[in-house]
């Protein structure tokens, strides 16, 4: 097939820009443009070539990872974290499909902080269960695997959720599992004194102070939320109330905080099973797994209470995090700056 001769360079352009438009937009092969135009194939690579090297076409390439990089960069900047990793999800997917992905890239990062010679803190919830869903076996030698909070109610003091979450990240690690056989509630927290006494209870509790990571969530009240905590019959209609009449936005591992961070002085935190939200602060790694637009004032609360070292979230829920985080303050929270 001869190749055509352009009368000068504004001819050729726009031919490069025909062959290009056709090539882009209408998806032709280079043969069914040459065909179309009465060009050599070659003739067709010869003004794509020219359309590219002249600027007449532009190529961007839109990836997730790069705006999640930049969302990383704030959150870690904004709330002094160790790191943060912020998991693109198509938003359109729904909460349900970032959980998943959320929970499929912790499982896979979780293979790379834990190792031989560690102990390890996870509180049980939804979104531990969801992680454990996609856990990626790894071989490691003296690794403790130990429950952070108590899951008895009061159909039971064992809980088979928490029992058999705590024995998948033992058998995943080829650790030893520590399950955490009290109450998540104590009736009376003169109660929780006494058994915190005991050598078999101490030895928990001292597993739980020598964690080098710290898994959790953040659970939030709320009646579209799946917190287990708060749909699983642990806590009666009365203590509802008093955790809204203390103003609590969330908790972890069954300790509830309020928008500020400030948690000492909630009433329920006496009879509460979970572990003092000062022992995140001084664990090496404390790994909070967060999903979902709902749990945006919870995780807030965590953070400036400096519960969390490194923030595992999806990208809607961090950009809504961030959104947040630049208003102003509500009426909830305006104990800023009080110690914890």
């Amino acid at each position: 097939m001869p190749s055509p001769v352009f009368k000068d360079e504004a001819s050729q352009f726009a031919a490069a820009v025909q062959v290009a438009k056709m090539y882009y937009y209408q998806d032709m092969t280079t043969e069914a443009i040459a065909q179309d135009m009465k060009l050599s194939r070659s003739k067709v690579s010869r003004l794509l070539g020219i359309a590219h090297a002249n600027g007449l076409v532009e190529i961007r390439i839109n990836d997730p990872s790069e705006r999640s990089k930049s969302v990383e960069m704030e959150l870690t900047q904004r709330f002094r974290l160790l790191a943060a990793r912020v998991v693109p999800v198509p938003e359109a997917a729904g909460e349900a499909e970032w959980l998943r992905r959320v929970a499929m890239f912790t499982a896979s990062y979780l293979n790379t902080v834990v190792d031989s010679n560690m102990v390890v803190g996870i509180a049980w919830g939804t979104t531990m269960a969801a992680v454990s869903d996609h856990l990626i076996p790894k071989s490691t030698a003296n690794v403790d695997i130990v429950q952070l909070n108590g899951a008895g109610n009061a159909q039971g003091v064992t809980s088979t959720f928490s029992s058999n979450l705590i024995m998948r990240f033992a058998m995943n690690f080829d650790a030893r599992p520590h399950p955490f056989h009290v109450p998540a509630f104590f009736d009376y927290a003169e109660t929780k004194r006494a058994l915190w006494r005991e050598r078999s209870v101490r030895q928990i509790l001292d597993l739980q102070s020598r964690a080098d990571i710290m898994l959790c969530s953040v659970g939030v009240m709320s009646p579209h939320m799946t917190s287990h905590v708060y749909s699983g019959g642990f806590l009666e209609k009365s203590e509802l109330e008093s955790l809204r009449r203390d103003e609590v936005v969330g908790d972890i591992a069954t300790v509830f905080f309020r928008a500020d961070g400030t948690y000492r002085d909630i009433a329920l935190n006496r009879r509460a099973s979970g572990p003092d939200l000062g022992l995140l602060r001084r664990a090496k790694h404390t790994l909070c797994v967060v999903s979902g637009r709902r749990k945006v004032e919870g995780v807030r609360g965590a953070l400036r209470g400096g519960f969390i070292k490194e923030l595992i979230i999806d990208e809607p829920t961090a950009r809504a995090l961030l959104a947040a985080e630049r208003e102003p303050v509500s009426s909830i929270g305006r104990r800023i700056g009080k110690p914890a």
